[in-house]
């Protein structure tokens, strides 16, 4: 079932369900995939997993202010949606995971030093989009190139 389907459907699942939370993250996510559709860009696989990311990052960014600003009440609900958007995300590499696959990038790409950072970081980014997350990508290279 493509992406856009199962967010319409669980929509009508969460309408029938009267929740409120959960219809209004499903909402914010349809917004997206529907400003995607119209985008050059087109609606695939990948590009609505990069966006979802977006949406969920945007909301824990958000969070973190509310909460600095002791409005625990806004913050929940911001932690909330993005919880149920990171439902509809493919599962998340973590470091231990990432780290051959990208050291192996970087033998396949020559890279040899600092400098190729950017040369390093573009391919990994693009080959993993949607699977890990961008700041963790680029810990990672930083480190493994610092190494070489």
């Amino acid at each position: 079932m493509a992406i856009e389907e199962k967010i319409n459907a669980d929509i009508k699942t969460a309408m029938l369900a009267r929740d409120a939370g959960r219809l209004d993250a499903l909402r914010a996510i349809k917004s997206a995939i529907l400003l995607l559709k119209t985008s050059p860009e087109g609606l695939t696989e990948e590009s609505a997993a990069k966006v979802m990311q977006k949406e969920v990052k945007k909301r824990r960014e958000t969070a973190e202010i509310y909460k600095q600003q002791n409005r625990n009440d806004l913050g929940d609900v911001e932690i909330f949606q993005a919880n149920v958007i990171e439902e509809y995300l493919p599962k998340q590499m973590g470091e231990a995971e990432l780290r051959p696959l990208i050291q192996e990038l970087i033998n396949v790409l020559g890279a040899t030093s600092p400098a190729d950072m950017g040369k390093v970081m573009g391919a990994a980014s693009k080959k993993y989009a949607g699977q890990a997350d961008g700041k963790m990508i680029s810990t990672i290279v930083k480190e493994l190139l610092s190494k070489v």
